[in-house]
């Protein structure tokens, strides 16, 4: 087996170029939407999502190739999410992955278009590449992402969150609203990579997705550490902006050194469900280790 930093290098790189296949060419009309697309989604981001469809591809036998359209699909929801996070009426960012915002590259009214346009091509792939064997299974996919991506899901989650400015939240509060914020995504992430290979038992899907819901929280969790203590040069957008806007983050409520313990405690529980499968979830597991020990 290579090593994590050969694997996921290779994996980002895949995924690099299935993005930018699946992407409209920039010549394509509309050329400036196509090109705001290709701006926010391509030539930068640890792509996690992805990486983790890979994984869980993996556990249940299927290949990089099966996984390709179904990793992709996540990472364009992710990216339409930055987009829209970005503008004013949201968080009001001016930098995302080293580089200007998209609204600030372009302007507002073509970010709002790329944002609902890498959404639709998402739902796009799902559709038109043959995922699963049975045809139920990939309704299934697209169900599963349209749901993790809608009200009770990401959105659900920024909704909450908007909400929540200058609020105090209980820790429950705050883990509901990032169970749904970032946690919704990173587990049809698994849900989906799993979905396309053997079929799992009830059970055995349980244990993925307790998985991903651990390490969905602890990725927050570290997020809000790193935003606290890290600098925008490192981050790559800028730091300390939901200090400055008043939002409650794990770090507010629970502070730095109990903030990193708890997402240690995440951490057991994430690697302790992937035990049933063996060598086959090693991915997984090196995936929660970068997540939960990561420095930027």
């Amino acid at each position: 087996m290579i090593d994590f930093q050969s694997w996921a290098a290779a994996r980002q790189q895949r995924m690099e170029n299935v993005l930018s296949d699946v992407l409209p060419q920039p010549s394509i009309a509309p050329q400036r939407l196509h090109q705001a697309m290709r701006y926010a989604v391509l030539g930068g981001g640890k792509r996690i999502r992805p990486l983790l469809a890979f994984a869980a591809g993996e556990v249940v036998g299927a290949g990089p190739p099966c996984i390709d359209a179904a990793a992709a699909a996540v990472e364009l929801i992710h990216a339409y999410s930055l987009v829209h996070d970005d503008l004013p009426c949201m968080d009001d960012d001016s930098l995302r992955r080293g580089k200007p915002t998209c609204h600030l590259e372009y302007d507002e009214a073509t970010a709002l278009l790329v944002g609902d346009s890498l959404q639709t091509l998402a739902f796009q792939l799902l559709a038109e590449h043959p995922l699963a064997d049975a045809p139920a299974v990939q309704l299934e996919m697209l169900k599963i992402l349209a749901v993790a991506a809608g009200s009770r899901g990401m959105a659900g989650g920024q909704a909450i969150d908007g909400e929540s400015v200058g609020k105090t939240l209980s820790l429950p509060e705050l883990e509901f609203m990032h169970i749904h914020k970032t946690g919704a995504l990173i587990r049809a992430s698994v849900q989906l990579g799993a979905l396309c290979g053997k079929v799992l038992e009830n059970s055995e899907m349980e244990h993925l997705l307790h998985f991903a819901k651990c390490i969905g929280l602890a990725f927050q969790v570290v997020d809000d550490v790193l935003d606290a203590e890290s600098c925008t040069a490192t981050l790559g957008k800028t730091a300390g902006k939901d200090a400055e806007a008043n939002k409650p983050t794990y770090v507010t409520i629970l502070g730095a050194n109990a903030a990193r313990a708890f997402a240690a405690d995440l951490h057991r529980d994430a690697l302790q469900s992937l035990e049933v499968f063996g060598a086959r979830a090693e991915r997984l597991r090196q995936i929660a280790d970068f997540i939960v020990k990561r420095q930027f």
